[in-house]
């Protein structure tokens, strides 16, 4: 790693850097009133993420497809923006019963930089690059974080992706930052945060929303819910075999008995026992039509005619 330059600065222009004029007497107010500052910034937050709405569905779609495909995508950053990426895909496996690659998180430093702050990393623009040539290929999606808009070991990263042909995003809270060639630009732009340059906060809770809104998306395009419930997850826990069973019960509309039984009957498979229910077929089946339905439980359900029930 090249050893850092502490004679080299950098002066980011971006709305996260300026000071804000609603927060500049924050010193001066009691622990309630800077909480209550601090919640009036944050509300501006979902706005935000609701301007880029449009941007974010092309950026979840690039990955239905690809994932379909059967290619990866990843997640790069640094900092706060590295942390949240890897706790979104840590995620996806317990919540949705996602394969642990379909989602790969890159984060600048490594694991010890999840907990421990390592800020010369993020400046390591062939460290991003080197990540991504050695763990992606042509047709996988390649999401970077970034509040500056610039970070080199994001853009690298996102540079070297499109040299290989995977498909590229760039999630920015800075509108004005220098272009960046890539598939899918989703530039939020939160303003000024509570405290200048500390984008932990807003920056770092709009790229939770929208990394969890994208995520999800994703799943559930992939059939990996039914209605709003969790139907793929692992139970893997006590609490979570109690929820595969009330999940079970509130979408048959059936007793915990039963659901039960047709759990059992699946081999402790939610879907296979969802189907079997709902379609009332063998609980071998209603695997097959999931099978055929690659998952998706309403399209398992309509390949089960009412002359197959029974």
């Amino acid at each position: 790693m090249t050893p850092p330059r502490p004679d080299v600065a950098v002066q980011v222009e971006s709305p996260t850097e300026t000071r804000n004029p609603r927060t500049e007497d924050i010193d001066r107010l009691s622990t309630l009133d800077v909480l209550r500052l601090i919640n009036t910034e944050d509300r501006e937050v979902p706005a935000a993420v609701a301007a880029v709405l449009p941007e974010l569905a092309r950026a979840a779609d690039l990955a239905v497809g690809a994932l379909r495909a059967g290619n990866r995508v990843h997640y790069v950053g640094a900092g706060t923006s590295g942390r949240l990426a890897t706790l979104d895909a840590a995620e996806l496996p317990p919540t949705f019963n996602a394969p642990p690659d379909w989602f790969l998180a890159h984060h600048a430093g490594g694991p010890e930089a999840l907990v421990k702050a390592v800020e010369d990393v993020e400046d390591e623009a062939a460290g991003g690059a080197a990540q991504i040539r050695a763990h992606a290929v042509a047709g996988d999606v390649v999401l970077g974080l970034t509040a500056s808009g610039r970070t080199p070991f994001v853009v690298a990263a996102l540079a070297e992706a499109r040299t290989m042909g995977a498909r590229t995003v760039l999630v920015s809270n800075n509108p004005s930052a220098p272009p960046v060639d890539v598939d899918v630009l989703i530039a939020v732009d939160t303003g000024p945060e509570a405290i200048a340059g500390s984008t932990r906060m807003k920056a770092g809770t709009s790229q939770k929303l929208l990394l969890t809104s994208f995520s999800t998306a994703v799943m559930v395009r992939l059939g990996r819910t039914y209605s709003n419930l969790m139907v793929s997850m692992r139970a893997t826990n006590a609490k979570l075999r109690g929820r595969t069973v009330r999940i079970l019960r509130e979408a048959t509309g059936l007793a915990e008995a039963e659901c039960t039984t047709a759990l059992a009957a699946a081999g402790g498979d939610l879907k296979v026992a969802l189907v079997h229910l709902l379609a009332n077929v063998p609980a071998n089946r209603a695997a097959e039509a999931l099978a055929a339905a690659e998952g998706h439980v309403r399209q398992a359900l309509s390949l089960l005619s009412p002359d197959a029930r029974g």
